[in-house]
């Protein structure tokens, strides 16, 4: 029997080519983006043409450069099985959902679709996007967030000062505190009226980009919000509600410099001292398990 691709810690060009519903030979290139994503595969979409530069290298007064080749989109191959077309179904119902609140100011934009995979001879169903690459930089929640912490990201995208055009950072500073405070509350609209959350807390799912907006571009992993007692975890045993919610309180209190409302429904519930530290013994439960099987992998 083959392998299931979808088990498949990355894809190459050849087995994305096999995929019923990608033209072959196409003209495209395909490759695994550095990223491992735990739910789904990330595939870069790229132009030959770029990739031969890459590889090759172009001569440009007489120096020969290697630029690296541009994404045009980004295909997302979901991992997970789907026993029903119902169960597919309502996996793109819950992206939508994320996508009325965030899109298109503090989301990737994306074009979900189903299609059938065919593997041995069997028919089965997998969730795939299509979507927009956004440049960036990580957003990392439990990083410092202050002036001196936006201005290295600002320059880790490449801005560099030249004479008449230094950008005013003060200015910029203020637009990207303005445009988090439209993010997180669009966020708490849908935690309130949607009830449902998406992976905020996953490394790299948040990304500032250069003018200053947060983008999601993770929308793999979107969880339901009660505001009950149970801590309820993921298919793989991470408490991304909870965790989700403590990188709005995050967000809130760093990038706006204000103290988050204990009066606040979400925030009384998920902020409870008590909770949080039951949420931390299993996020360190799902990080021994991830480490574990790594390892095992890796052994294998």
């Amino acid at each position: 029997m083959s392998e299931d691709l979808r088990d498949k810690p990355y894809l190459s060009q050849d087995d994305v080519l096999r995929l019923s519903f990608i033209r072959a030979p196409g003209i495209y290139h395909y490759r695994s983006h550095y990223r491992r994503g735990l739910r789904s595969h990330l595939i870069e979409i790229l132009d030959p043409r770029d990739i031969e530069n890459e590889t090759k290298g172009v001569v440009i007064d007489g120096l020969r450069w290697y630029p690296t080749a541009e994404l045009l989109k980004m295909l997302r191959i979901f991992r997970t099985r789907f026993d029903t077309l119902k169960e597919a179904e309502e996996e793109l119902k819950r992206v939508k959902i994320v996508e009325a609140y965030l899109a298109p100011e503090h989301m990737a934009m994306s074009e979900e679709f189903l299609v059938t995979y065919i593997k041995d001879g069997k028919y089965d169903i997998i969730v795939c996007g299509l979507q927009d690459y956004v440049k960036g930089e990580i957003l990392d929640p439990w990083s410092p967030l202050n002036k001196d912490h936006l201005v290295s990201l600002l320059s880790d995208m490449g801005f560099k000062k030249n004479k008449g055009s230094d950008p005013d950072t003060d200015k910029w500073i203020h637009s990207v505190r303005e445009k988090a405070e439209n993010f997180i509350g669009k966020a708490k609209q849908m935690i309130e009226q949607a009830h449902h959350v998406p992976d905020l807390a996953g490394v790299g799912n948040l990304l500032l980009t250069q003018s200053g907006k947060i983008k999601l571009v993770d929308i793999n992993n979107v969880s339901r919000v009660s505001c009950d007692s149970t801590i309820k975890v993921d298919d793989r045993g991470y408490p991304v509600c909870d965790k989700s919610i403590e990188v709005l309180s995050l967000l809130e209190r760093k990038l706006l410099a204000r103290p988050v409302s204990k009066m606040n429904p979400i925030y009384q519930t998920f902020l409870d001292p008590g909770r949080m530290k039951e949420v931390q013994a299993k996020e360190e439960a799902f990080n021994l398990a991830m480490q574990a099987s790594l390892s095992y992998s890796g052994a294998s």
